[in-house]
């Protein structure tokens, strides 16, 4: 006579059964879940794409304001040379 307390094979293969599909359950339904959310990595990349524009605005401006004072040096530099030797060719006269 069959011990009683040792499950049939019938019964331990159901076990198994029942365990796999319920292990497969929960991984259909993280899956599931983890496809609702947003993926943290796309929003990132986005948000790092933005400060990229941003920031590549803002060099593009400072570059230009850089030009702007530069050639404003230049000129103010030509006129302070004149300005020098005008004061210089007075004072050598006198």
């Amino acid at each position: 006579m069959a011990d009683e307390t040792e499950p049939s094979p019938i019964d331990a293969a159901l076990a198994r059964l029942d365990a796999a599909v319920n292990r497969l359950d929960a991984v259909v339904t993280h899956r599931i879940q983890a496809a609702a959310q947003p993926d943290d990595r796309d929003a990132e990349l986005a948000l790092m794409d933005e400060d990229r524009a941003r920031l590549a605005a803002a060099l593009d401006a400072a570059s230009a304001r850089l030009a702007a004072v530069t050639t404003t040096t230049g000129e103010l530099g030509q006129r302070l040379d004149r300005a020098i030797e005008t004061v210089q060719d007075v004072l050598h006269r006198a």
